[in-house]
């Protein structure tokens, strides 16, 4: 019984620091154009784009490749890159709810598999002064990329799944902030 308690204890702190105790949520989705303001500067290390270049962000544009329009074809599926099947995983607008996104922001199915399906929805932790310091931050909503975030969608149920190495795949999208000298 103690242990179904604290299993439950640490289901309600999880839920807590996603949403407020009136059910709605906490930290909301703001899109990669108020990410790109701080990270496509130099001396921050272009983070923008590192990822603008790379595989997430051209997540929706590969929907339009022949191989995933065969495998729609194949599948019953008219259209790949409107399908929720296929854009929960290609693009972080169809991945979250409505509410959860900020009206003030930019979050666009355009954007792909923008910063915050890695680094959790971004409308506190954004701000500079909270950035500054990485505990803030973190007590702000952001998180740091696992294997478990990663496999939300890197995973079996991906008709094109090959097998994934967590630090070798992550290795081929670093971005990091560079160390201060």
């Amino acid at each position: 019984m103690k242990r179904m308690l604290n299993v439950a204890m640490m289901f309600l702190l999880a839920m807590s620091v996603v949403y407020s105790f009136a059910g709605t949520p906490k930290y909301k989705y703001v899109g990669v154009a108020k990410c790109k303001t701080c990270h496509n500067m130099k001396k921050i290390g272009k983070q923008y784009t590192i990822w603008k270049n790379g595989p997430h962000a051209k997540a929706m544009e590969s929907l339009k490749s022949k191989k995933s329009l065969d495998y729609a074809k194949a599948h019953g599926i008219k259209d790949p890159s409107t399908d929720p099947k296929c854009t929960k995983c290609h693009a972080t607008m169809a991945s979250v709810k409505k509410e959860e996104i900020d009206p003030k922001g930019k979050l666009t199915m355009k954007e792909g598999v923008e910063c915050e399906s890695c680094h959790g929805p971004g409308s506190v932790y954004r701000k500079r002064s909270i950035m500054i310091n990485h505990k803030k931050a973190l007590a702000s909503g952001l998180i740091l990329p696992t294997k478990e975030v990663c496999v939300r969608c890197h995973n079996k149920e991906n008709p094109f799944y090959k097998p994934f190495d967590f630090k070798t795949y992550a290795a081929k999208i670093a971005h990091p902030i560079p160390k201060k000298k």
